[in-house]
């Protein structure tokens, strides 16, 4: 039954799921995770004291986890409260599918509900059913670290902070626990110690008598059992201490020598801002990200975190920043916001201070367009977007102050707005081919009439936020495929301000206007004059449209108010002129009649950007389209090579120890080679003089031991049976039988047992030269062959058994040597203390 060894292996499950504590706001989640390890411990016992096969291991887990989680959560629906029935199955099911929806809502930590209570329950007995059935039953307890692994690394992709050093190094001990158990149990197997006795001498003191005395000579099993105590500790402290030490496993390193501080460039990545989006809106708490100060008479502007330029046809994202030295923040003027040439601006001075709570804020917010930053640290800015980052450190606990040039831009100057520079086009324009038309047609209906781009946008932004049906929902899960902005747009009309910034910039390039997502907060809640604080729930993502003469301006499709994010709210140029019965589409008519010329120039680059999209690589935007949205079939083939490799590596192996084998019986040999036996010195031969080794003789018993060495090899690899314990006498002859092999073939054989025989037990020299034996170990191998199935002569050539073994012999040999190196490093002291 293994009873120690199944306590051991709930005690390691339960260490492991230590490590999911940032994931719940309560401990509750642990007492359901016990209870799910002592039923499927009890299952496994069962099962094990039936001498049942493997897979009733398993099997018997899964029904005591059932059976376990019946009694804990619908009890009142099972049979005798404990046996499942249909409803209690029933139930099951619709408690996990709430679980799995208030975990998609809440940010971690969440709340304990029951559905996320039964999630966890489940997931920590699946976990104890796979190390049971691996540690206990199989005896494979090495492997059982996986399942035991893959707990941490949910809350390693939930939170961005990870989980602490101590749950960590629970874990690790609760795992090397379970390893020393079954080591202690599988040495146990054979036996007691056997002690052996020797008779010793002292040497005698001055004035006594010598005596003799018989000493007991046995492993010292204490000595080193706490030796392998110690290399367990050090293995786990060595494992905690160097990911905080090393630059690039930790932001800074433990050194502070991390994050690019060299003059060479570096890619700039972050976690997928949008999801961080998710986590601050659905945060419980509410808890407050920053207060700042500014000089701004009117609403203050967002402060925006990242730009996000690219739509690859699922999410948006940034282009990748290459960040260099000269990228430093030093004071000095920022680059002009693109674009902002004729629109009037104010300049705006906010003074920020980030909560020390927060973690991994590598971007600072800041109001757009900022033109100078002050703040401490290596803080870099990306030249077309204005993002301000760092490479190494964290905006959390510091203060820093922003002064920003806010444009002013009319409705006027918007709809005058003239013609997109080329670049600004085939870059901000680029839309997916495999956009569905349907899609494309929604962007042009909702449009239609409007005689200018920023007419278009201004129908975009009411359509979302009024007269398009669509409603703000928190609980919409982030959307993660383009079908799913498809499915925002046409059917459910249902999300928050991630779907809205996302659709209405995809539909803004759709007909040709130049747009990207920004993510960052709105300006929160003002607590006194000039002073604001922004929370959580603050976190906002918006549209960003581009109009030559301004530059980047800010749309608010976004439902605001109680209905919607509270504190968002429309810029005055985004909203449509009521006056002289024109709706938005009147905006074109208020316009001077000098605007027509110019709006003509603005509606040519708008059909130019859908030429592009729909015609293919023809620009640059076409280009991008190709790259990013056709088929690409490199990751494909590179996964296949990949397996491809890794499929071949026993084969490798094998290749290599039999070329290594043959190859050592000619390598050079130097005058200090240190072989066991000297190679005789050729007849009549003369040394070579010199620095250099001289080839070496082959010695007859080395080539012998070769031979038989690959034989045995191959033998294996073919599946036939190897005793280690027959002579090579009986080995041959038993192989004779089996082989059924022909003249030619049984001579082969019978000389490389010959020769094997002769190496072990006679001080005669073997009278086949390495090269017959060689090519006799060829004849047997193509017998072997000839032998077999198809399936077995596949198997023998890239799989060979013989590489595990071999690999498993190179283990133990290691395993040994640090054994008994930790046994002279703890006999050490004694030693010290005897001179």
């Amino acid at each position: 039954m293994r009873i120690r060894m199944t306590v051991m292996a709930g005690l390691a499950t339960l260490a492991g799921s230590v490590g999911l504590y940032p994931l719940f706001e309560e401990h509750g989640w642990f007492a359901a995770g016990l209870g799910a390890v002592l039923a499927v411990a009890g299952g496994g016992l069962l099962s094990r004291r039936l001498r049942l096969p493997a897979v009733c291991n398993a099997l018997f887990g899964l029904l005591a986890l059932l059976v376990y989680l019946n009694v804990a959560y619908v009890a009142d629906a099972a049979w005798l409260g404990f046996v499942p029935s249909p409803e209690s199955l029933s139930r099951l099911v619709s408690l996990n599918e709430a679980g799995w929806q208030a975990a998609n809502r809440y940010a971690a930590p969440v709340p304990l509900l029951p559905g996320i209570s039964l999630m966890a329950a489940a997931g920590i007995g699946l976990v104890a059913v796979l190390v049971d059935l691996l540690a206990v039953r199989l005896r494979r307890t090495a492997p059982a670290g996986l399942p035991l692994l893959a707990m941490y690394s949910v809350p390693a992709a939930v939170r961005e902070d990870g989980v602490s050093w101590l749950a960590f190094g629970v874990g690790a001990l609760g795992f090397l626990g379970l390893l020393m158990a079954d080591a202690r149990e599988q040495v146990g197997g054979w036996g007691r110690t056997v002690t052996t006795h020797r008779r010793q001498r002292e040497v005698p003191l001055a004035g006594a008598e010598p005596r003799p005395e018989e000493t007991a000579t046995r492993l010292d099993a204490a000595a080193l059992a706490a030796s392998g105590r110690r290399i367990a500790a050090a293995a786990v402290a060595v494992a905690v201490v160097v990911p905080a030490a090393v630059p690039g496993l930790q932001p800074r390193g433990l050194l502070d020598l991390g994050g690019g501080s060299g003059d060479g460039t570096q890619t700039v990545t972050t976690p997928d801002p949008l999801v961080s989006l998710k986590r601050e809106l659905t945060r419980l708490d509410d808890s407050v990200v920053l207060t700042y100060r500014t000089d701004d008479r009117q609403a203050p502007d967002y402060l925006r975190l990242y730009a996000l330029d690219r739509f690859d046809g699922d999410r948006w994202t940034y282009s990748p920043l290459q960040s260099s030295s000269r990228d430093r923040l030093t004071g000095d003027e920022l680059p002009d916001p693109p674009g902002l040439t004729v629109a009037s601006s104010r300049e705006v001075t906010t003074r920020v201070e980030v909560r020390p709570e927060v973690k991994n804020m590598t971007f600072l917010p800041v109001p757009y367009a900022p033109s100078r930053v002050s703040i401490k640290g290596d803080w870099r800015v990306h030249d077309p977007s204005l993002m301000v980052y760092s490479l190494r450190d964290s905006a959390g606990g510091r203060s820093y102050t922003v002064q920003s040039r806010r444009a002013q831009p009319t409705s006027a100057q918007l709809a005058r707005a003239g013609g997109y520079p080329a670049e600004v086009v085939a870059h901000y324009t680029a839309v997916p081919r495999n956009i569905p038309r349907q899609v494309r047609d929604l962007a042009e209906n909702v449009t239609a009439g409007s005689a200018t781009a920023h007419a278009q946008a201004v129908k975009l932004q009411r359509w979302f936020n009024q007269t398009g049906g669509f409603a703000y929902d928190l609980s919409a899960p982030a959307p993660q495929h383009g079908s799913d902005l498809v499915d925002f747009l046409l059917h459910s009309k249902r999300g928050y301000c991630e779907q809205f910034a996302a659709s209405m910039a995809l539909l803004a390039r759709i007909i040709g206007i130049p747009s990207r997502v920004a993510m960052g907060y709105t300006p929160g809640s003002e607590v006194r004059p000039g002073q604001w604080v922004v929370r959580s729930r603050d976190a906002h993502a918006w549209p960003e449209l581009y109009f030559q003469g301004t530059g980047w301006v800010r749309f608010e499709p976004t439902p605001a108010g109680a209905a919607g994010q509270g504190t968002a709210d429309a810029p005055g140029y985004s909203l449509p002129e009521t006056t002289g019965g024109g709706g938005p589409e009147s905006r074109a008519e208020s316009a001077p009649e000098a605007a027509a010329p110019d709006e003509e120039e603005a509606a040519e680059p708008s059909a130019a950007a859908r030429n592009r999209s729909d015609t293919g690589p023809e620009g640059a935007a076409g280009a991008q389209e190709d790259e990013e949205d056709g088929f690409s079939a490199a990751p494909w083939l590179a996964g296949g090579l990949l397996v491809l490799l890794l499929m071949a590596v026993p084969m490798a192996l094998r290749v290599l120890t039999r070329r290594r084998r043959w190859a050592a019986l000619t390598a050079p040999r130097g005058p200090e080679d240190g072989s066991r036996r000297p190679s005789p010195r050729p007849p009549g031969g003369v040394s070579g003089g010199g620095s250099g080794g001289r080839a070496r003789t082959p010695d007859a018993a080395d080539a012998a031991h070769a031979a038989w060495r690959e034989m045995r090899a191959d033998a294996l690899d073919h599946g036939f049976e190897w005793r280690s314990s027959d002579s090579p006498r009986a080995t041959a002859r038993r192989l004779g039988e089996l082989l059924e092999l022909d003249p030619e073939g049984a001579r082969a054989l019978g000389r490389i047992a010959r020769a094997e025989e002769l190496a072990r037990y006679s001080l005669s020299r073997s009278p086949e030269p390495p090269e017959r034996l060689r090519a006799d170990v060829r004849t047997v191998r193509d017998a072997f062959a000839a032998a077999v199935g198809r399936r077995a002569r596949l198997r023998a050539r890239l799989l060979p058994p013989s590489t595990v073994e071999q690999t498993r012999e190179t283990l133990r040999s290691a395993t040994d040597r640090v054994l008994e190196a930790a046994t002279r490093v703890n006999e050490l002291p004694a030693r010290l203390r005897r001179r």
